[in-house]
């Protein structure tokens, strides 16, 4: 197998000339699109840089790029092109671009691709259910004409987008297509990629997409559902965002976490990043017994650093985040706990709570049967029914009226994203609260029953979907509760720290966990949220399970998971 590069350049031309003397090195073919708006003479010194590397180096049509507009297709389509005619044998294409870093020797990521001969590297996910849209603009970047760029036409852009929306213009999709999202960069099979570049359908399609809204993110992710045989919804390209949808930027300090990450590529590395770009362009033996890559570590570092950033420290105070007044609630009489997820993962946790913890530990008391009281009775304290309707005409209120009826006694009980959502409010501003939430593991009964991940697909997107407001509801600036959340990964990497960390939040103290109940058997998980990313969901509250995750509860040493 030949791994061939596609890569797009617009800047930074000594550190992109490095890069493609990098993948030469490797035995790749290169091919090279310079946006048209470089200056003639930049463009020529940068060809006669790398004119030293021959054949192996070939150079596209230029295109004239603009973020969010039809000109970066375009370019990746004539670079594509390219590549098919001038190297026929190159089996795989990597999409790359002139501040994509690798972080591997070129053979390892030719041998991880030999050993899955087929498969297409592509984030390719429905508008429904990706997490990462900002901006507003998800089912209408494929409904409207977005003619105007919104960096330096913003003005006309907000018009149009208006106008169209007054007027319900709605544009007419082509015939047998989904419109899907995903991270711009690929690596797909050149069958795959000769089948999109020479659809006997592309005049139709390129027509489409050319007034779609940030067009690189959809139309290859779009059309791969075409002509994939065999897709994995993923990139090989580590790319991190912050809030406002802006790329990060990996500078030399990021150094030991790329390394432990084990990705084969970083996007993006800030130019002068002389250590990163001297470190990882050397050359380097190749190490057979490296690991997969496991980007987990560097997620959960950016995830902390964006919370931090958004919602900053307790007593720490800015204008971007002072605490508005008035908005301070306390609904119950009583302090009470929650724990979301805990019952799906842990085997007999309701008794075994109660027997360590203390107070009285119901199930779903929001169920959407009916109340699960503790004990499973259908009359508790104060004449409260079991009856689904009538806790439903007031969630809010029966939550207080348990609470007050049974003030003195701590009360604990279950909830999920299957359940009355209608109190999550209440319990976020409630200052009586205590919540542990382990994300993402109402997945677990689900895997355990068997289901098969196409079938149920639009149903866990659902959950996932209310699950995440749910999370944010908490987390929220109106929110006065004590939260704590885990992913599912999370959890299962220490599951006895987790649960040491739940029983400090509600209130119990540090108790003696010798013996904690026994975990279900999750065996298979990961590859089954695998088939669900690969069915076009993105089942990202779980967090990166591994077979070392899974291993989780067994009596050993805490691992390292970077993912």
């Amino acid at each position: 197998m030949t791994l061939g590069i596609v890569m797009l350049a617009h800047r930074d031309f000594d550190r992109v000339a490095q890069l493609v003397r990098f993948w030469v090195r490797g035995g790749s073919p290169v091919v090279v699109h310079i946006d048209k708006k470089v200056p003639r003479g930049i463009y020529d010194a940068f060809v006669t840089d790398i004119a030293d590397l021959g054949d192996r180096v070939a150079f596209a049509p230029r295109k004239a790029c603009e973020w969010g507009q039809w000109g970066i297709v375009d370019a990746t389509l004539a670079a594509s092109d390219v590549m098919l005619r001038r190297f026929p044998e190159a089996t795989r294409i990597l999409l790359s671009s002139g501040s994509c870093l690798p972080l591997r020797p070129s053979a390892e990521l030719q041998a991880f691709l030999d050993e899955r001969p087929g498969v297409d590297f592509i984030e390719s996910a429905t508008t429904a259910e990706v997490p990462w849209i900002v901006g507003g603009l998800s089912d209408e970047r494929f409904s409207l004409r977005f003619p105007f760029s919104w960096r330096y036409q913003r003005r006309l852009f907000d018009i149009a987008v208006g106008s169209q929306r007054l007027l319900r213009i709605k544009r007419r999709m082509p015939a047998g297509i989904v419109p899907h999202l995903g991270a711009q960069w690929w690596c797909l099979t050149r069958t795959t990629l000769d089948a999109i570049v020479n659809d006997p359908r592309r005049r139709e399609f390129d027509s489409y997409f050319r007034w779609v809204w940030i067009p690189d993110e959809s139309y290859f992710q779009t059309l791969v559902r075409l002509h994939s045989k065999q897709i994995e919804s993923a990139s090989l390209t580590l790319a991190k965002f912050d809030r406002q949808g802006r790329p990060a930027v990996f500078y030399d300090d990021h150094l030991q976490l790329l390394r432990r990450s084990n990705c084969f590529m970083a996007r993006k590395a800030w130019p002068r990043a002389d250590v990163l770009y001297t470190t990882f362009l050397e050359d380097r033996p190749v190490d057979p017994d490296r690991g997969l890559p496991d980007p987990g570590k560097i997620d959960r570092l950016f995830a902390s650093a964006s919370d931090r950033r958004g919602r900053g420290r307790i007593g720490l105070y800015m204008q971007s985040r002072f605490p508005a007044t008035g908005r301070r609630d306390i609904l119950t009489a009583a302090p009470y706990a929650v724990f979301e997820g805990f019952s799906e993962v842990i085997q007999g946790f309701e008794p075994w709570l109660q027997q360590t913890a203390g107070g009285r530990v119901h199930g779903h008391l929001f169920g959407p049967e009916r109340v699960e009281f503790a004990g499973g009775v259908s009359i508790f304290a104060g004449s409260m029914s079991d009856s689904a309707p009538l806790r439903d005409y007031n969630p809010a209120m029966f939550l207080t009226n348990l609470i007050w009826n049974t003030r003195g006694e701590r009360q604990v009980f279950q909830f999920g994203p299957a359940d009355n959502q209608a109190i999550t409010w209440a319990i976020a501003k409630d200052r009586n609260a205590s919540i542990c939430v382990i994300s993402g593991a109402w997945i677990v009964p689900m895997f355990r029953a068997g289901a098969n991940a196409e079938r149920i697909r639009a149903q866990a997107a659902e959950l996932q979907k209310l699950e995440a407001e749910h999370i944010e509801a908490l987390r929220s600036d109106w929110s006065r509760t004590r939260v704590r959340v885990w992913s599912l990964s999370e959890f299962l990497i220490d599951y006895r720290a987790v649960m040491q960390e739940a029983m400090v939040n509600i209130g119990a103290g540090h108790v003696s966990l010798t013996d904690l109940p026994p975990l279900y058997e999750l065996e298979g998980l990961s590859e089954f949220l695998q088939e669900l990313k690969n069915s076009g969901m993105h089942p990202y509250l779980m967090g990166d399970l591994t077979p070392t995750a899974r291993a989780a509860g067994k009596a050993r040493p805490k691992p390292y998971l970077p993912r």
